[in-house]
């Protein structure tokens, strides 16, 4: 009982300090776009170190913690709106949601052993579900305000990847480099010798990844302009129904197969690899 609660208590104490790293990360801002979103030092990299130490429950506690501060600090952007919808809309789309996601990155700690590509796969598709709530909240709710009623999605697609595909890369780069050479699986970080990685697992998982990411995407721009009255540019619901919902399933079976052919290869070839490490010792 002892344990566990001195362990209860050290979880909280790194991951307030992961959440006030994070807020001072996203202070310093490389690029701030003027309708919104920043290029940052990888601000998010102390969330997902927070969520691959502690695990899936303390990552959400903490992105979400670090999401209500993101949320304060541009409770200005609120303004904006009059309908509760709206606003609720915003601070679900452009703050918990896309900040929250970030706590997914833990759940690669029990499917990839090998940290850096633990951290490079939830840092890649936490960053695409955080792109695509904001997208969303682009082409809906922010549309006939700082992003035009026509052809809403597309510019929204456009305008959002210009500050979140830097901020991705930034991300990975510090991400996977520091995670090459910490340990952050010990109960104090610690340098660690270089791992080596089998090419073929390592880009069926990033193509699988990815296939999933464009499934999601494809998705995404299939459904988002249903979600966005003609006339009015307001956030609804109720055009939903017109969605081409055949093409949409294909599109998701398709990629879906696609996706876990891909990761079961390289589930294989991890095991193979593993084996033949096990006979070589």
């Amino acid at each position: 009982m002892k344990t566990k609660t001195s362990k209860n208590i050290k979880a909280m104490i790194e991951c307030s300090m992961m959440i006030a790293l994070s807020t001072v990360f996203s202070l310093i801002k490389i690029v701030d776009m003027p309708y919104g979103g920043s290029v940052t030092i990888a601000s998010m990299l102390p969330i997902v170190i927070a969520a691959y130490r502690h695990g899936f429950l303390w990552g959400l506690g903490t992105a979400v913690a670090n999401s209500v501060i993101q949320l304060l600090l541009g409770i200005n952007n609120l303004s904006y709106f009059s309908t509760w919808q709206s606003i609720v809309a915003i601070i679900l789309l452009d703050y918990i949601v896309a900040f929250g996601v970030f706590a997914i990155s833990g759940l690669f700690k029990k499917i990839e052993k090998r940290q850096n590509l633990a951290f490079l796969y939830g840092i890649l598709l936490s960053s695409v579900l955080r792109y695509a709530c904001h997208v969303i909240s682009g082409a809906t709710v922010w549309a006939g305000l700082s992003i035009p009623t026509n052809a809403a999605l597309l510019y929204s697609l456009s305008y959002n990847a210009t500050y979140m595909v830097p901020e991705t890369i930034v991300l990975v780069a510090i991400g996977v480099y520091l995670t090459s050479v910490i340990d952050f699986n010990t109960n104090f970080p610690t340098r660690i010798k270089k791992q080596s990685i089998d090419k073929l697992e390592a880009y069926s998982m990033v193509f699988s990844g990815l296939m999933l990411i464009a499934t999601l995407i494809t998705d995404l721009i299939l459904i988002a302009p249903y979600l966005q009255d003609p006339d009015s540019g307001e956030f609804v619901f109720t055009y939903l129904k017109d969605a081409n919902y055949l093409a949409i399933s294909i599109v998701s079976i398709v990629g879906f197969v696609i996706t876990v052919v891909l990761f079961v290869f390289a589930m294989v070839r991890k095991n193979m690899n593993k084996k033949q490490a096990e006979n070589q010792a």
